[in-house]
């Protein structure tokens, strides 16, 4: 096993030996080694020294995480360490139910959508919902296809449990799924079968009819949470009767457009198949406290699943707020203190978007390391990385700075425009919480004007200074 990988401890050491058939569902806090047991337990399946061993399928939903994953699982043998659609295309290409360019991207899966929902207004049909800006429409979309809703019956009846914010009225949902069907119609049109969320409907369409031998005969499934209940039950379908599912996943970490239950996915799994991690092994016990301030925000409630993380004994310093007079002067001393740090240690700067991470690189003398999803290969050593929220999901680096956490841009101002108030705060407290987590022992947030409402107010919880 490679030298990066930690060892497990304490319960940790009994997630490896569970039984190597059936579904069994993980969950833990950010910093409970959820990658460190998904990474081990595939070790243990995949070893052909044993009776249940076989190929096995180590598969997340970052991209980027995917290069962390085998730089840690170096040398794990039949081991397969892939990416959701990265899966999904192969299997399809070799059922030849993919050919080149059959996947709609976003910006283009947002043209369509308009034109549908255009066509279908002309057609007769109104919804208040219509008004919208076309990212709430495209990602009411993605959760049709996410749940495998294949009726305007079936849309109008399914249940709202655990979605952010308000949805779409029962009266609307009529015209919605009207345009939802000609949204998929004009995408075939263009030559364009799949987008990326529809795409697990065909695989676990295929599978049905799929008599064949199966590749894997194990699926481990890392940052389950981000996963759509179609893509487990594809996942599910991946694996022979005799096989193994193992879901590691944490529900306050949930950042992909709506909140969707591993429970819908119909998984095989029995409370006793259920494990729970609530102790925090990266984090400092002061980066711990202000995590947990944040996880207990009324935009938490009613999380299904989500489990409450104990504070580490490790002692750091305590988290700093530093506020500035102008972004510029932010900027500076952001790049200026992750340069620094980034001599001794591993140090990530991240962004709420893909623009402002464009403003890091020039104010730095050394060549950072961008996390996204054609990061092939992962640095070894002390270093200075990059990138979204987003992007840093399943990571962890010894030093994360997040700049410009201030009222005008956090909660980012296209949420609020596209959700409302209420649902864009609770998309961007969750991704906040993500990158607090990233770091294992100091963590410094920056802000210029007012700081974020989305951060705790506690006494204690920051050591706020201003520039």
């Amino acid at each position: 096993m490679t030298a990066l990988l930690p060892r497990p401890v304490g319960r940790q050491k009994e997630v490896l030996a569970l039984p190597a058939a059936g579904h069994t569902v993980v969950l833990g806090t950010a910093g409970s080694g959820k990658t460190t047991l998904a990474i081990h337990r595939a070790a243990y399946l995949a070893n052909p020294a044993t009776d249940h061993g076989g190929r096995t399928l180590l598969v997340t939903f970052n991209k980027c995480l995917v290069a962390y994953l085998q730089a840690l699982g170096a040398g794990l043998g039949k081991v397969d360490v892939r990416n959701y659609h990265h899966f999904a295309r192969g299997y399809l290409a070799n059922r030849g139910k993919m050919s080149n360019n059959a996947i709609a991207s976003p910006n283009l899966a947002a043209t369509y959508g308009q034109q549908a929902i255009d066509a279908v207004k002309q057609a007769g049909w109104n919804a208040h919902v219509f008004g919208l800006p076309i990212e709430f429409l495209v990602e009411e979309f993605q959760w049709l296809s996410q749940n495998g809703i294949r009726s305007a019956d079936d849309y109008v009846d399914a249940e709202d449990d655990g979605r952010m914010g308000a949805r779409v009225p029962q009266s609307e949902r009529a015209a919605v799924f009207t345009a939802y069907e000609h949204y998929r119609v004009l995408r075939n049109a263009n030559g364009k079968p799949y987008d990326w969320d529809d795409l697990a409907q065909t695989v676990v369409s295929e599978f049905a009819n799929d008599s064949t031998r199966r590749f894997y005969k194990h699926v481990i499934i890392d940052e389950g949470q981000d996963f759509s209940p179609v893509m487990l039950q594809s996942l599910a379908a991946a694996i022979p009767a005799d096989g193994s599912l193992t879901f590691f996943g944490d529900m306050a970490q949930q950042i992909y457009g709506h909140k969707i239950s591993w429970r819908s996915a119909g998984l095989n799994v029995q409370d006793r198949d259920i494990w729970k991690f609530e102790q925090n092994y990266r984090n400092t016990k002061q980066i711990a406290q202000l995590a947990l301030a944040i996880a207990k925000s009324r935009h938490y409630r009613g999380i299904a699943d989500l489990v409450e993380p104990k504070s580490p004994t490790a002692d750091g310093p305590p988290p700093a707020l530093v506020g500035f007079k102008t972004e510029a002067e932010e900027m500076q001393f952001v790049a200026a203190r992750a340069q620094k740090l980034a001599e001794t240690g591993t140090v990530a700067v991240l962004f709420r978007d893909r623009e402002l991470e464009q403003l890091l690189p020039r104010l730095v003398s050394v060549t950072p390391t961008r996390l996204h999803r054609e990061l092939n290969a992962w640095p070894r050593g002390p270093g200075l990385f990059y990138g979204t929220y987003h992007s840093a999901k399943g990571l962890e680096f010894d030093s994360v700075l997040v700049p410009f956490a201030s009222s005008t841009r956090l909660p980012h101002p296209p949420d609020v425009t596209a959700f409302g108030p209420d649902d864009a705060a609770a998309r961007n407290t969750k991704l906040l919480y993500v990158a607090v987590t990233r770091a294992k022992s100091n963590l410094v947030i920056t802000h210029t004007g007012n700081s974020t409402p989305l951060l705790p107010t506690t006494a204690g919880l920051l050591q706020r200074s201003q520039r």
